[in-house]
């Protein structure tokens, strides 16, 4: 069972180990028995990190989960590389056989 935070009104956090299932509904304070709401701390790191940093961590977040845009021109321009694909260098003879003057002429064309 995981252990969660409440805040009572008057006395303040306590903590308590709930089962998953009940992690949303009030809990009762220990020492006054009133229906406390669970609460999310946040890491005193966070509260005192610069804002600069803070926005460079929020941005990198917000990166992973977004697809990939690159500096992209034109969508002509979309790959996996992201840049254009370059045209297969390609010619035909005239009686229709394909010749590859930029391949290396000892591979064989399958």
């Amino acid at each position: 069972m995981p252990l969660y935070d409440y805040k009572c009104a008057e006395h303040g956090l306590f903590h308590q180990l709930v089962e998953v299932a009940d992690a949303g509904e009030a809990r009762a304070c220990p020492t006054c028995a009133t229906l406390c709401a669970r609460v999310i701390l946040v890491a005193p790191t966070v509260l005192e990190m610069a804002p600069q940093r803070r926005a460079a961590f929020e941005r990198n977040e917000r990166a992973a989960h977004e697809p990939r845009r690159g500096n992209l021109h034109s969508e002509k321009e979309q790959g996996c590389c992201h840049h254009a694909k370059a045209k297969p260098k390609v010619f035909y003879t005239a009686d229709g056989k394909k010749m590859f003057p930029s391949a290396r002429p000892w591979m064989i064309s399958h």
